[in-house]
């Protein structure tokens, strides 16, 4: 599972360090890994609405698209999903020393310049700008009459939610 968080340097090239306890996860997601080899990794990119790439190991992005195919063929849904996550997205191997090589076009979707936020998101984590990660987390947790943003987040783990 893809948990906590990382601000990471990117280089001129796109190359920046994946976080150590992700690369094991990817590892782990990767049915073709074997000990002393690379990892390979899903990044799906698009969506005009997301400033981020999410980030899937191969098992995790096989379920996805085989929840895809399960869809009716030429359904409104199952196009967007196959557009999202078939058609927008690339698969990248990590390198020898625990890098990633984003492409530009990629970095430049999401303005990512010297610095890059991972965020662990459990069955995925998300690339990110840093300054953008945090507008965007500020917006999402203002208040609500099911949410306070100024309470401490684990009095809803009371068990009496509808998830």
């Amino acid at each position: 599972m893809f948990r906590g968080e990382s601000r990471n340097k990117v280089d001129t090239k796109g190359r920046m360090s994946i976080p150590a306890k992700f690369r094991r996860v990817l590892e782990a997601g990767d049915p073709d890994w074997k000990s002393g080899e690379n990892p390979n990794i899903m990044i799906v990119y698009g969506g005009r609405t997301r400033h981020f790439l999410e980030c899937f190991t191969v098992e995790a992005m096989d379920d996805v698209v085989s929840r895809i195919m399960k869809m009716p063929r030429g359904s409104k849904k199952r196009l967007a999903l196959s557009k999202l996550y078939l058609t927008q997205s690339i698969e990248v191997s990590v390198d020898d020393t625990g890098r990633l090589v984003l492409p530009k076009e990629q970095r430049d979707k999401i303005g990512l310049d010297d610095m890059a936020f991972f965020a662990g998101k459990g069955d995925t984590f998300e690339i990110w700008n840093p300054e953008s990660y945090e507008a965007a987390e500020a917006e999402a947790l203002e208040a609500d009459d099911d949410f306070d943003p100024d309470a401490d987040p684990s009095i809803y783990l009371d068990g009496d939610e509808d998830f």
